[in-house]
């Protein structure tokens, strides 16, 4: 039954999809930002207590498993083959008692369960093993939504000439979201990869990624992906 609900789900979002992009077209939205020069790999989220089971965090396991750790795997290979950034974003708090008169939560905890994500559980917020961080990534911990808020990130990707970010992880709606409007309103290129972002909610993912197409960033295949990265080696070949 829910497989069924989720299918017409699709159906009902496909064609709202389909008429919104014409009033967005006859209005000039929908307009290409295109991939840059040099990018880097921005990885949200995709830690156990968002890729495993049994967490409040836990995503879609069967989309988590089947598309999008495998597509990290490739975009991972062809990153880590040209040699680019990558950076692997998770997200922890040190004082985790809701009660305390200060924390490192600010208000989020009143939203959202940030408290069980404990920086002293390290299994917690680790990356995901399948996907683990090589010699030369860099982990990034934050504290809110954005991967940009408050963080070094910015910062690092200018210092290291990064015009573009493929943006992958979880969650489409809240963290992956906020990180690829932060990072286009930033000055760089937003790509988010379809087949690599998640979430807990059905028709959370194509809602958020019609919206971001239109507004904020270009969605692209993970094939798309792989076909950019490979490339910059003949680029990098020619100007030799």
């Amino acid at each position: 039954m829910a497989e069924m609900d989720n299918k017409e789900l699709d159906k009902m979002l496909q064609a709202a999809f389909d008429a919104s992009s014409k009033l967005y077209q006859e209005r000039g939205f929908q307009r290409r930002v295109g991939f840059g020069k040099r990018p880097a790999l921005v990885s949200v989220d995709l830690a156990n207590a968002w890729t495993r089971p049994g967490n409040p965090f836990t995503c879609d396991q069967e989309k988590m498993d089947n598309e999008i750790i495998p597509s990290m795997q490739r975009l991972l290979k062809a990153f880590r083959a040209q040699n680019l950034p990558v950076v692997h974003v998770t997200t922890a708090y040190e004082i985790t008692d809701r009660d305390a008169p200060f924390t490192d939560m600010g208000l989020w905890h009143n939203k959202i369960p940030v408290d069980v994500v404990d920086l002293a559980d390290k299994d917690l917020w680790a990356i995901d093993s399948r996907i683990a961080p090589v010699e030369g990534e860099y982990t990034l911990l934050k504290k809110r939504a954005s991967s940009f808020h408050g963080t070094e990130l910015a910062g690092i990707l200018r210092a290291n000439d990064v015009d573009t970010i493929l943006v992958t992880g979880v969650t489409a709606c809240a963290c992956v979201r906020q990180t690829i409007c932060d990072g286009i309103a930033d000055g760089f290129r937003p790509i988010a990869v379809r087949e690599a972002i998640g979430d807990r909610v059905p028709g959370a993912v194509a809602w958020n990624l019609f919206d971001i197409d239109a507004k904020f960033g270009d969605v692209k295949s993970t094939d798309e992906c792989v076909a950019y990265i490979d490339g910059l080696a003949g680029v990098a070949a020619a100007a030799e």
